[in-house]
């Protein structure tokens, strides 16, 4: 069995972390670079970097912090954030990204997953999608969740892994921020009906919800923000607890 893996999320702003941090030996809670070093230490699988600046203020990803963090790490790490295009792929992933998430611009131009598989690799391609139930239905949202489109969550999960995307990061819009758990019902159904990994994402609170969200949600990764940023989940102690849920994990 594959191991599951646990993934920090960092927001960018202006080449700065938000959402708050509180890592009381850092220098600078504001700075990505640090951050990623001392989660790459603890035992993150993975990490993910957000710009979340970049779609809404239309910014190319931040070159230059992508090559700092991996200059610093040596686990894989996402860049996600204002990238529409094969040639903004090609910067980042020069630069030490190992993957890149797109959202909005698949949403946009689907051909995108197509192009970007096909020149790198889906192993390179993550395609985000953030989604909200709305009147029952999962409808998928873009632009950080401000617009919603006609898309269901599901058809566009199964249009995005026969286009070649590498992995799903699906965002329960509903779930995200509450702290209450996964939406583990609706990842357990992507699961059932792609065969490409997906990453939990939105309403960690504590460890058994990342116990649910393999458990139930059938997920392959689970990613969280704030419970990592303010040490209320340390990443030791909750892979020592999924691996007694005989969850596999690498430790």
């Amino acid at each position: 069995m594959l191991a599951k893996r646990i993934i920090p999320c960092l927001d960018i702003k202006n080449g700065r972390t938000v959402k708050g941090v509180n890592f009381v030996d850092l220098r600078d809670a504001g700075d990505p670079v640090e951050l990623a070093a001392i989660y790459s230490a603890e035992g993150a699988d993975e990490l993910v970097f957000l710009d979340i600046s970049a779609t809404e203020e239309r910014r190319k990803t931040l070159v230059k912090m992508v090559r700092s963090v991996a200059e610093k790490i040596n686990i894989p790490f996402t860049v996600g954030g204002g990238i529409s295009s094969v040639e903004d792929v090609d910067i980042l992933l020069n630069n030490g990204a190992d993957k890149v998430s797109i959202n909005s611009s698949a949403v946009k131009n689907p051909q995108l997953i197509n192009d970007l598989a096909q020149k790198f690799g889906s192993q390179c391609v993550v395609v985000a999608i953030d989604a909200k139930q709305i009147d029952g239905q999962w409808i998928v949202h873009l632009v950080g969740g401000k617009v919603p489109t006609e898309l269901n969550l599901f058809d566009w999960a199964v249009e995005v892994a026969e286009r070649g995307a590498g992995e799903i990061l699906f965002t329960s819009m509903d779930n995200d921020g509450t702290k209450n758990g996964f939406a583990n019902e609706a990842l357990a159904k992507l699961s059932e009906l792609v065969n490409i990994p997906i990453i939990a994402s939105g309403g960690a609170g504590n460890i058994q919800h990342f116990v649910d969200s393999f458990q139930e949600g059938k997920a392959d990764a689970a990613l969280a923000a704030s419970v990592f940023h303010f040490k209320e989940i340390e990443i030791k102690a909750l892979k020592q607890e999924l691996r007694n849920n005989n969850i596999e994990v690498r430790i």
